[in-house]
């Protein structure tokens, strides 16, 4: 298959990338590096890019990786992702009581890997039966008694104040498998230039690199209970390396078992 070089002007590629403030470093080196000439970004929820990606509505997403055997010709197209090696921080189970209590718990609609996680966790290392509900906007404010809810993202970071039981979904997996967890990941449904791809993730790179550059702007996150600067530098870990690749291939094996992944970066 012919492709296009990025030095050809007229060539942009469609990105979606997860609005989230775990996401902020990599759009600041979309943003701010020559690759914003090549690509058109829209910042959506989890549930949103991997929509987009798999309506073909555009060439890459930042997408759950829950959804990868969904797509007709997936490939993880960039050695950085949205992961974790233990305590995340902004992917739990909140509730008003100890799980012991629990016995229903709402699903977040914004991201099918944690909706799935968060089953597997109950099934595998909690060992407890709870009735899952879908969940609609707002219903992270209407958590009460023996109802639990996952809630991700930004959103998550406003509960940690509210709900006395937290239950952090990546700890949770590290304890069960002794592995990292793979949230999202850069994923295309067709063959990308590889010349495109490499200044793509160079763009990421800078993005990581220049972190700190953020935090003035994202102070108003920070609290008693949450640091952005420690979000950014230790819960949250960008880079897809063997280990995580391991814990993704573990998790699709639970939901998938015949599905390959395939990696081109």
């Amino acid at each position: 298959m012919k492709t296009n070089s990025i030095l050809n002007e007229n060539l942009k590629y469609k990105i979606s990338a997860v609005a989230y403030l775990n996401t902020k470093p990599l759009l600041h080196g979309l943003e701010n590096t020559e690759i914003a000439n090549h690509i058109i970004i829209s910042q959506d929820t989890p549930a949103e890019c991997a929509e987009k990606l798999l309506n073909d509505e555009v060439d890459i997403g930042l997408v759950p990786v829950a959804i990868i055997p969904l797509l007709s010709k997936p490939i993880i197209v960039s050695p950085y992702c949205i992961g974790a090696d233990g305590t995340v921080k902004t992917v739990c189970l909140f509730a008003e009581q100890p799980l012991e209590e629990i016995h229903t718990i709402y699903l977040d609609y914004q991201s099918r890997t944690s909706v799935l996680l968060v089953q597997l966790l109950m099934k595998e290392y909690w060992k407890k039966e709870v009735k899952f509900l879908p969940a609609t906007a707002g219903y992270e404010n209407q958590v009460k008694g023996q109802f639990g809810a996952v809630i991700i993202g930004d959103r998550a970071i406003a509960a940690m104040e509210k709900y006395p039981y937290q239950y952090d979904l990546a700890e949770a997996w590290k304890k069960h498998t002794g592995l990292p967890f793979v949230f999202a990941a850069w994923v295309s449904n067709k063959e990308i230039d590889q010349a495109f791809l490499n200044a793509f993730n160079s763009a990421l790179q800078y993005g990581w690199d220049n972190r700190n550059q953020l935090l003035a702007q994202y102070e108003h996150y920070n609290s008693s209970h949450f640091s952005v600067e420690q979000y950014w530098s230790s819960n949250i870990q960008y880079a897809l390396d063997d280990k995580k690749k391991q814990a993704l291939e573990l998790f699709m094996q639970k939901l998938h078992p015949t599905h390959k992944i395939m990696y081109c970066y």
